[in-house]
């Protein structure tokens, strides 16, 4: 253990047991992945934009004809047509012509450049320049956004509204993501009682269950609350068995010791592999991790605002390596 951050020490040691991306993959509607981890990289289809466009508005001449162009010898061109965005195409000219462009217009290929509309002084149906322009000016050019083939989003990457959005202009309708785990969440304790019952001298309500199915849904993955477990100690191993059959993640808040015993630790090796039996840490001692099958136990304090801080330093990291999301280690408080 290093001295210096038995935290880290600790969030190294439980994270390297649990497997990355272990959840299934699955394919969903665009509009139903807000949130959810995407699986593999994405790649684009097509090039972005995919065609040439004007990013400006003005008019589309040939290049060469501007090359003499000054304010002693300016050079006129006839307007031989428009385009707007939504044309399939832009319509042909000839030398001296030229074709007025809204900014997003498609434009061809070929030496051809944009006078803005500003640097044309237009009569009816003429304009006239006073300067050469170079290739392809204020001309975008297919594909200088997004090539095909490049990576838009890589695997792992949380789908905010933005990705959905570079998503939607590809033309995509699904993509695949990491199914969410699914956290069997316990409370446990003898005088620990529903949050809804009549206090009772002696009871403690469980509001620890509702705030960290809360905090499994933010982190992306499916709570499932399971009970409060009295302090019984073969009963809790047997539903917490129960529950790694059809789990991806066991969370339990309280019942860190019973009667002078290791409760939690105990259950856990009765489980699996305990890995993390507290840490050298500020309100550390509760702080219990282990693994079942490569399925993450987390084990957390009963006092609801150190039971939220222990999931966040340690539960969050589990789903996230779960769905291959990158996790961060926390940082180490004395």
């Amino acid at each position: 253990m290093t001295e210096e951050n038995p935290l880290l020490d600790a969030q190294k040691k439980f994270i390297d047991a649990v497997p990355f991306r272990a959840m299934a993959r699955e394919k969903k509607a665009l509009e139903q992945t807000l949130g959810m981890t995407l699986y593999t990289d994405l790649k684009s289809p097509e090039n972005s934009p995919s065609y040439h466009r004007a990013i400006v508005e003005g008019f589309l001449v040939n290049t060469e004809d501007t090359r003499e162009a000054s304010e002693e010898n300016p050079v006129s061109f006839s307007i031989a047509g428009d385009v707007s965005p939504g044309d399939e195409f832009c319509p042909g000219f000839l030398s001296g012509q030229a074709v007025s462009v809204a900014t997003g217009s498609i434009i061809p290929e070929g030496d051809y450049s944009i006078v803005r509309m500003w640097e044309a002084k237009r009569d009816g149906n003429n304009i006239t320049i006073t300067r050469p322009f170079p290739p392809r000016f204020f001309i975008e050019e297919e594909g200088c956004e997004i090539k095909q083939g490049s990576v838009v989003i890589e695997a792992g990457a949380v789908l905010s509204p933005a990705y959905l959005g570079a998503a939607a202009s590809l033309g995509l309708e699904t993509l695949e993501v990491a199914s969410p785990p699914k956290v069997t969440v316990f409370s446990s304790g003898d005088e620990v009682i529903h949050h809804s019952e009549e206090m009772r001298p002696g009871a403690i309500r469980d509001c620890n269950s509702v705030m960290l199915s809360a905090a499994v849904m933010e982190a992306g993955g499916v709570p499932d609350f399971a009970g409060i477990m009295s302090d019984d100690f073969d009963g809790f191993v047997r539903k917490a068995r129960n529950a790694l059959k059809t789990s991806d993640m066991l969370l339990i808040s309280g019942g860190t010791a019973v009667d002078g015993r290791d409760f939690i630790s105990d259950l856990i090796r009765e489980l699996g592999d305990l890995l993390v039996d507290g840490v050298q840490m500020r309100s550390g001692r509760p702080l219990i991790m282990g693994v079942s099958g490569g399925k993450p136990i987390v084990c957390v304090a009963g006092y609801p605002p150190e039971a939220l801080r222990g999931f966040e330093l340690f539960g969050v990291m589990a789903i996230k390596q779960l769905l291959g999301r990158n996790s961060k280690l926390g940082t180490f408080t004395k």
